[in-house]
């Protein structure tokens, strides 16, 4: 009898995310064991698509690390939070030291943190890996974000550069830092893709309500912006849906989707660590507040039996050619604001967190395979490749000041035209405030710094002398050095 070939990966936890990842492995030529708690998944993948490649199933979980030849690779595919750390509890009984535990959910940077030092202790490699593209990407090839260790890299990489989506010829994986730095990256991922779903919504508002464009009309015109320097997945799918019929009304689909969109957590944990370091978000803070508010059916129901008051006139489009252009225009530099954001977010994470994380790489890796591919990340690539000095924002790069300078007039006039007409753009809006903050000479924040000395001692920093003060506001009002 001839035993068994042993595994080179192995995938614990097969829904449809890790079923699909489990047959890529398969499909590129790798012996790969697949585990699940209910055995019955295990059958139906190897009886559905075993022609994929090689697999080995196994119904115990003693069984399937024993399948996996050494150091063992392990991919964990459950659902995050308490259930991943069952697994994990479960495998490290059974591992040696030198193997290797990978998670592919989208768990919390800091969970992923905790785990990989409690794993660490045991001898055994904790990877954190981000994984984008969704049901797709994972059967097709993702963009995979990993984390831990560079020893676990070496024997992990290779594997997960062969399944991953490749651009002009490079994988879109890359070893992005030790412990959380994979689903930190992936977290802020997750962010950017709020933000640049928030900002195509807006778009589509202002032609639909702005211009009276019906979805149909929208589609094409998503579908030509496709052909152009907004080329990505999610203007790409935009078309997509907005042409889309519902069979059963004869009607546009999105007409008949309601307008409450959820979220699963990464926007929000985005926009908290964000506070916790101090970086400005708002373009995804405010996608994931418009998500917020959209859920608010009581309050929005009562809004219109109230009636509350807004503008009465229409927008007066003299011309569409020029208005869908200057929507475009808007779209765009409002997007690269978003894009910065976050790459400032990884910037000061990695700053935190003493990880290493080179931004050209993860500009390069989120070319292909994820949910914001698109063509200007070749740009971003560029931006963080090709200079000696890194730009200390993305907005600073050449290429990028000029698109946004030359982007003034739309930008502006669609965000005024927007409050003058009563439709909101809370994504246009904020990209544009926050990058006239960062341009401007001096802020208002003196003023509010002044406050804080008044009410709480807060103290101040003067412009014209080294040292910290305060002022005696409840006294004679002179001024101390603190």
């Amino acid at each position: 009898m001839t035993e068994s070939p042993k595994a080179e990966i192995g995938v614990t936890g097969l829904a449809v995310m890790g079923s699909n990842l489990a047959r890529n492995f398969a499909r590129n030529g790798f012996v790969t064991a697949v585990h699940n708690r209910s055995y019955a998944k295990t059958q139906a993948l190897l009886e559905e698509h075993g022609g994929d490649g090689t697999f080995v199933g196994s119904e115990s979980a003693a069984d399937f690390v024993a399948s996996l030849a050494t150091p063992r690779k392990i991919i964990i595919m459950v659902k995050a939070g308490g259930p991943t750390d069952a697994v994990i509890d479960e495998l490290a009984e059974l591992l040696e030291p030198g193997d290797i535990l990978v998670d592919g959910g989208n768990a919390k940077f800091s969970d992923t943190i905790r785990r990989e030092a409690a794993m660490r202790e045991k001898g055994i490699h904790f990877v954190g890996c981000g994984i984008s593209g969704g049901e797709e990407g994972a059967l097709l090839g993702p963009s995979i974000m990993p984390g831990g260790s560079k020893q676990s890299y070496e024997s992990l990489g290779p594997i997960l550069e062969k399944i991953s989506a490749h651009v002009d010829g490079a994988p879109c994986c890359t070893h992005i830092g030790t412990d959380g730095a994979g689903h930190f990256v992936k977290m802020v991922h997750n962010g950017i893709e709020y933000a640049d779903m928030q900002l195509i919504a807006e778009a589509y508002d202002l032609l639909r309500r702005g211009a009276g464009l019906s979805p149909a009309q929208i589609a094409d015109i998503f579908a030509e912006w496709n052909k152009g320097e907004l080329d990505s997945f999610l203007i790409e799918i935009t078309a997509q849906v907005l042409a889309q019929v519902d069979a059963t009304t004869g009607g546009p689909f999105v007409d008949i989707v309601k307008d409450v969109a959820g979220m699963k957590g990464t926007g929000t944990w985005t926009v908290q660590t964000a506070l916790d370091l101090g970086v400005p978000v708002s373009g995804i803070a405010e996608a994931v507040f418009a998500r917020g508010l959209s859920s608010q059916g009581e309050q929005r129901a009562a809004a219109q039996q109230v009636g509350l008051p807004g503008p009465q006139e229409q927008w007066p489009i003299e011309d569409l050619d020029v208005f869908v252009a200057t929507v475009r225009v808007a779209l765009y530099a409002s997007k690269i604001v978003a894009y910065a954001q976050g790459l400032d977010e990884i910037q000061a994470g990695a700053k935190e967190y003493g990880w290493d994380i080179d931004l050209g790489a993860v500009a390069r890796i989120w070319r292909g395979g994820c949910i914001i591919r698109a063509v200007f990340l070749n740009r971003i690539t560029e931006a963080y490749d090709t200079t000696a000095e890194k730009p200390l924002s993305l907005l600073f790069a050449p290429y990028f000041t000029e698109a946004i300078g030359g982007a003034q007039g739309p930008w502006r006039d669609v965000v005024a035209g927007a409050a003058r007409y009563g439709i909101p753009t809370p994504g246009f809006s904020s990209a544009l405030a926050y990058y006239d903050g960062l341009r401007a000479e001096r802020l208002p924040a003196a003023l509010i710094q002044g406050q804080r000395d008044f009410f709480g001692a807060h103290t101040y920093q003067r412009t014209d002398k080294e040292g910290t003060y305060h002022v005696l506001w409840s006294g004679d009002r002179s001024e101390v050095q603190s």
